[in-house]
């Protein structure tokens, strides 16, 4: 049931309210009595799953207490902040308007490990659920934690200083959850904010939810047509947050992330990102005297990983980073003020700071794959290889001119193929070398 994000599926299909309520009890079954923070994006699919887990969580003697539509960083927030057993997040963030899903959130904000999710996900199949006498059924309250959430993130910049250079920011929140604390947190640090698709409408009516270079378009002009001193483009529950320089140049997720770590990562300190993040981030960090730890794909193993090895940053190339002095989660509010300090401190433009990081070509393929045969090519792909390899997450291959991962998707039936290279048509050849090959075993 469980992805690399909680369970998705399309809306009334294998997203049901009878999945949302029997998922809402075996949550309430597994952490026991307690209150609960429940939250959602904008989807129009919002209400009937968010009352259906409402009813499992207060059937076996839950409390839950309602934040309305937030961000998934707000909400993650507010779990800890609210002392709460666990939280759950209605949202199938970058996903297409028709599909919905839900995460769940441990009680220190952070999204379930993969133990608790097998454990919530048997009591499910087996209907082991401890259902309460009547009169111990649980309660809803309704909290604004909002406020709150935009104070802890303003609490870890310079705020002032942001406030003196009074920056122009062109903001693309998607339509999405964002919409309701993104355009008001930025104007508390002072500047002034150009907003695009800040109204809430799960029908995603502006662009599609997921904030890629070809979805926007309309962000990348307006950026220019105001003088912006930069864009900044949420998903659909602001986990993420892509950047548009002042001159309308998309950032790549990688080259965001570099940037970031390049100046949060000191000496003796660490990062840590997935085995398919580019390398311009291991440049900059091993430049600074920082160490590197890689682990699978996957925003919750990132964060893990941060916890277990007091990493001071991470996060993955598709936007979605992590400020452990916040919180352990991706945040797409807490990216936007760290960039705003970090132009603040340096007193650079977004574009020259983007110059400072070495540039790398990344290409993405994709191959359908049964996933009984998924390990089977693994295997023979090490069996087949002579080169330096990495089996942290599927099979990252060191090559000459730059380096190949053959990894299973963990949301479809796919093997993915990422290749990079200093040129892009030398990181094409590579893809489309190993993409042949993966098709070649799968005969």
């Amino acid at each position: 049931m469980f992805g690399t994000n909680g369970i998705r599926g399309i809306v009334n299909q294998e997203m049901t309210s009878e999945l949302a309520l029997k998922l809402g009890m075996a949550t309430g079954t597994f952490f026991g009595r307690g209150s609960y923070v429940l939250g959602t994006d904008t989807r129009i699919s919002n209400q009937m799953l968010k009352n259906a887990f409402t009813s499992g969580v207060l059937s076996v003697g839950g409390d839950i207490i309602d934040v309305g539509i937030v961000p998934s960083p707000t909400l993650q927030y507010s779990v800890p902040y609210l002392c709460a057993q666990a939280g759950a997040m209605i949202t199938a963030s970058h996903n297409p308007p028709e599909f919905n899903g839900i995460k769940i959130i441990d009680s220190d904000g952070t999204e379930a490990e993969r133990g608790i999710e097998e454990k919530i996900e048997n009591i499910f199949h087996k209907d082991a659920y401890r259902l309460v006498f009547w009169d111990a059924i649980g309660q809803v309250q309704y909290m604004d934690t909002r406020d709150r959430y935009r104070d802890a993130v303003r609490s870890q910049v310079n705020e002032s200083l942001i406030q003196e250079k009074k920056f122009t920011v062109v903001l693309d929140c998607g339509n999405g959850a964002g919409s309701m604390v993104m355009p008001y947190l930025l104007r508390e640090l002072g500047c002034r904010v150009v907003s695009l698709n800040c109204q809430p409408d799960g029908l995603f009516p502006g662009r599609l939810p997921e904030p890629t270079r070809d979805t926007l378009s309309d962000l990348l002009c307006m950026v220019q047509g105001n003088t912006a001193d930069m864009g900044v483009a949420l998903d659909g529950d602001a986990d993420r947050a892509v950047f548009v320089t002042e001159t309308g140049g998309y950032l790549d997720g990688d080259k965001t992330l570099a940037l970031m770590a390049h100046h949060l990562v000191s000496p003796g300190e660490k990062c840590v990102t997935p085995v398919s993040s580019s390398s311009c981030i291991s440049d900059v960090v091993t430049k600074n005297g920082g160490e590197m730890v890689y682990t699978r794909v996957g925003a919750p193993l990132v964060a893990r990983k941060m916890i277990e090895v007091s990493a001071v940053f991470g996060g993955e190339e598709n936007g979605g980073l992590i400020f452990p002095r916040h919180q352990y989660c991706r945040d797409g509010g807490m990216a936007m003020a760290v960039m705003l300090d970090i132009m603040a401190h340096t007193g650079k433009t977004l574009s020259q700071l983007a110059g400072e990081i070495p540039s790398y070509a990344l290409f993405k393929g994709k191959v359908p794959c049964p996933p009984g045969e998924m390990e089977r090519i693994l295997e023979e792909l090490v069996e087949g290889e002579n080169q330096d390899m990495d089996l942290v997450d599927g099979v990252k291959i060191f090559l000459p001119e730059g380096w190949v991962l053959v990894r299973p998707s963990g949301t479809e039936p796919l093997i993915r193929v990422y290749a990079e290279a200093r040129d892009p048509k030398t990181a094409e050849k590579i893809a489309s070398m190993y993409l042949a090959l993966v098709r070649e075993m799968l005969k």
